[in-house]
């Protein structure tokens, strides 16, 4: 693809960006965890288009993918310096996927929750080459000159990343399996039933509260079965008081929007494996909030298969 026309038009330059903006955008996403930086880079990718010397681009989104992908680098070395300092734990930004399930990717990797925390223990430069490699099927050739390393490296940094989420994660259950274990998670959590949560936990279950340090949420992360179905029965009664409930695809998973006055405060999805729900994460941090559904009011009702 090459920029038709004059290349000095911004016109024509608006359309080459507005082709691949999707694109960029996931790739930003996935590496940084961030819809709100990811957005920030691509309106930085944006002004060095306009003021780039277009004429001596043969293939423009080989050149935005690039641009964006080393900006990312970049950016993923501060943030994991600033989430060092982060208070409580820090979870990834929720994003809507109802329209576009794969967020601007040939496939939907690398966009659950589940996937971008373990991706948060790869360095920047190998979370990019996994990042581009399973979820845009970049040729190993096309990542390394964005990477600026030679092929045997990268399908090194490839591999050694996916033996590392593979090694670190049991295999998920399906998207109706999850969508059944978050429907009955909310039922018993409103609830406050303690065996009903119990019995849908994992053993070594985990409860991660992302408030930022905005709202009122556990600054650590709560582990084991009896903890965790004791830790969400303590405060079902307040917590869930107003709750209105909608649902959502949210990362490519079903999500549940908690909403009080018709206004979302909390994001609950959960991952599990055939042991039970393993994590149950709650958003909570309204600068994370932006970029989800509205979530209207709910009935309470299960989200559709």
């Amino acid at each position: 693809m090459t920029v038709a026309g004059d290349p000095d038009d911004l016109d024509a330059a608006a359309r080459v960006f507005a082709e691949v903006r999707p694109r960029l955008f996931g790739i930003a996403y996935r590496m940084l965890g961030s819809a709100a930086e990811a957005e920030d880079l691509v309106q930085d990718v944006w002004l060095r288009w306009q003021a780039y010397d277009r004429a001596t681009v043969e293939h423009p989104p080989a050149f935005l993918a690039t641009t964006i992908t080393r900006l990312a680098i970049n950016a993923a070395q501060s943030a994991r310096a600033r989430r060092e300092t982060y208070p409580g734990p820090w979870l990834p930004e929720p994003v809507d996927t109802g329209a576009d399930p794969y967020l601007g990717a040939e496939r939907g990797e690398a966009l659950g929750f589940a996937v971008l925390l373990l991706l948060e223990r790869l360095s920047p430069t190998e979370r990019a080459a996994y990042v581009l490699r399973e979820a845009f099927e970049y040729s190993y050739r096309e990542i390394a000159a964005i990477v600026q390393l030679n092929e045997p490296a990268v399908r090194q940094l490839v591999s050694r990343a996916r033996k590392r989420l593979l090694g670190e994660r049991r295999k998920p259950v399906t998207g109706a399996e999850q969508r059944r274990l978050l429907t009955a998670f909310v039922a018993a959590a409103r609830a406050g039933d303690l065996r009903a949560l119990e019995e849908l936990f994992a053993a070594d279950v985990t409860s991660y509260s992302d408030g930022g340090g905005a709202v009122r949420a556990s600054r650590f992360p709560v582990v084991g079965r009896e903890r965790v179905a004791k830790y969400v029965r303590a405060f079902a009664g307040h917590f869930w008081a107003g709750v209105e409930v909608a649902w959502a695809s949210v990362n490519g998973q079903p999500a549940a929007l908690l909403s009080r006055d018709g206004e979302v405060f909390t994001v609950l999805t959960v991952e599990a494996s055939r042991e039970g729900i393993e994590q149950v994460l709650w958003m909570m941090n309204p600068a994370k909030l932006t970029a989800v559904p509205a979530g209207g009011p709910g009935n309470g009702s299960a989200p559709r298969a």
